[in-house]
């Protein structure tokens, strides 16, 4: 009997689930909604329930289960598995470890959503088993994860690898949802794209693509690759700062990997090669050699087949 390990990515609005072999292959995964009701007291249950219901949908004993880990969206303390703060769930100073082995009898590992999005990349992922590399995930906000010879940067209380919010702009930038100005997130992320669009739309006359439709990151993309002019200033802007952004975390790490997920790294080419010339700009010589800007290749299954590392790790599987 194939043991399995139980790899789980807990968002705002889906949890996704999988069960994944100790070589990383995904064996089934399906996911169930997020029930934040009542500052989310009910989501370790579900969670439970849901994996018993489905190993037993796929005949499998509970004793095929060697340890799960989760990600969830928010700084990890390391050692106890606590969340400090999860500000889309409901939780603060959550002990989510303890619940969900209490609720699952597995040995439990917890981290950060992008981190475990990080290492699923450097397993089954766009990483190829690099030892060191860079992560980023562009989505509603910007997400970030260092791995240093094989493992996680989590910093002294779980906030390693939050490139999103270096300071970018250090006067009269955009406020962050984390309260500060000017963070990388306010300009690269969808919700910055868009911010920073709309400003051009209504500062600036020209014609352009965009006055047509709903302002979207994919729309102000499509766009650029079309040739409108306003849209491809939006465009630099945005990757402008992320390879600045990058050369600058880059040069700390030396990454022999820098990979690029989340929604907006679906523009493809047209994103790496500009962020790339950027990078190249601000990197280190030797850093800018020795690093590759590529693409995320996993999509929305990093984040469970970097849960299922973590769990692998646990128990050295």
């Amino acid at each position: 009997m194939e043991p399995w390990l139980v790899g789980i990515d807990l968002g705002g609005t889906t949890i996704k689930m999988a069960f994944v072999t100790t070589e990383g292959d995904i064996v089934h995964k399906w996911e169930i909604p997020t029930n934040t009701a009542n500052r989310g007291e009910h989501i370790v249950a579900d969670i439970a329930r849901s994996l018993e219901k489905t190993l037993a949908q796929l005949g499998g004993a509970k004793e095929r289960l060697l340890a799960a880990g989760i990600g969830a969206p928010g700084p990890v303390e390391e050692e106890t598995g606590m969340l400090y703060e999860t500000v889309n769930i409901g939780w603060t100073n959550y002990p989510l470890k303890q619940r969900l082995e209490e609720a699952t009898g597995l040995p439990v590992s917890v981290d950060n959503d992008a981190n475990l999005a990080a290492l699923g990349e450097m397993w089954k992922g766009a990483g190829g088993g690099a030892r060191h590399l860079l992560f980023v995930t562009l989505g509603t906000g910007v997400g970030g994860g260092v791995i240093a010879n094989g493992a996680i940067v989590r910093g002294i209380n779980g906030a390693g690898g939050e490139i999103g919010h270096m300071t970018m702009i250090p006067d009269g930038g955009a406020r962050c949802n984390c309260g500060k100005t000017g963070c990388l997130e306010t300009i690269a992320s969808a919700t910055g794209i868009v911010r920073i669009a709309k400003e051009k739309l209504t500062a600036d006359e020209r014609p352009s693509e965009l006055r047509n439709g709903d302002v979207t990151a994919k729309a102000v993309f499509d766009a650029a690759k079309a040739g409108d002019a306003l849209a491809l200033e939006v465009v630099d802007e945005a990757t402008y700062y992320l390879g600045w952004a990058l050369a600058n975390a880059a040069n700390v790490t030396n990454p022999e990997k820098i990979v690029i997920g989340g929604g907006v790294s679906k523009a493809g080419d047209m994103l790496v090669e500009r962020v790339a010339a950027h990078f190249r700009r601000f990197a280190f010589p030797r850093v800018a050699a020795g690093a590759k800007l590529v693409l995320a290749t996993l999509g929305n299954d990093a984040g469970v087949i970097g849960a299922a590392w973590l769990a692998k790790e646990l128990v050295g599987a």
